[in-house]
């Protein structure tokens, strides 16, 4: 399963990327908001997903404000969440390739729509390498 959620900054992306995505095939479940709220607070809606990730680390989410830093955070707040910020495909397939991310935090007002649709379904179309010295680090990573 595929989680998105946004805040008022990244909503316009929110609804491109579910729409452009579903169109590819790729089902998303919105998790708000579902209209726009312009005094809504990110951690609101980062919650939903890392909630959501946290019961099953195999589904993915995405998260969307203004800069991305901020719903990131929050989300690895945490235990088993591993969202990272990206801003271009290459740096998304590694965050999944090396550190087997579970949620893509992207920054609404630095990349346009399309660089933020590449960026999905590169995201999404990368495995985890399951090598060992990977798979040690994200174990370090669980301990804490």
């Amino acid at each position: 399963m595929i989680y998105i959620s946004s805040d008022h900054r990244g909503f316009e992306l929110k609804e491109y990327l579910i729409k452009n995505l579903a169109s590819k095939g790729i089902a998303m479940v919105n998790l708000g908001p579902e209209v726009l709220v312009p005094d809504d607070d990110y951690t609101d809606y980062a919650l939903l997903v890392a909630k959501k990730i946290q019961e099953n680390s195999q589904d993915k989410g995405i998260l969307i404000c203004n800069n991305g830093a901020g719903v990131s955070i929050m989300a690895n707040r945490f235990k088993g969440v591993r969202a990272s910020l990206s801003w271009n495909p290459q740096h998304a397939a590694s965050t999944r390739n090396d550190d087997d991310t579970n949620i893509l935090a992207l920054p609404a007002n630095f990349i346009s729509a399309d660089e933020a649709l590449k960026i999905v379904e590169r995201w999404l179309q990368t495995p985890f390498e399951n090598i060992e010295r990977r798979v040690r680090r994200l174990k370090k990573l669980d301990s804490l």
